[in-house]
């Protein structure tokens, strides 16, 4: 992984309570400050992910960070969107590393 200089995006992602697919897609856009364009679905969650010029305003991030707490209770309340979740977020991950501005997803609980 490249070491990650100047600005840096630190995201902190909150499931308490989150228990699907929409209330994951609604979080998202409430915590990591999506844009009004996103669209609350899979295809639009990846797009925020893997470009982030919606954030920038005019800084380009040398790397994200992005802390997700409430992961285990999301995972077992709804299995099949956290699957979901988990691989949009490791194919986002991977897009950054090729970029040479990391991704870097931590789970406070397992993913």
């Amino acid at each position: 992984m490249a070491p990650m200089t100047g600005p840096t995006l630190a995201l902190h992602l909150r499931l308490d309570g989150v228990t699907d697919k929409d209330g994951f897609l609604d979080r998202c856009a409430r915590d990591l400050r999506f844009p009004d364009w996103y669209g609350r679905n899979w295809d639009a969650l990846a797009d925020c992910l893997t470009d982030l010029s919606w954030w920038s305003e005019g800084r380009e991030p040398s790397g994200c960070l992005l802390d997700i707490q409430g992961w285990l209770a999301f995972r077992d309340a709804d299995p099949d969107a956290a699957a979901i979740a988990a691989d949009i977020l490791a194919d986002a991950e991977a897009y950054w590393a090729t970029q040479g501005r990391p991704l870097v997803v931590r789970y406070d609980d397992g993913p």
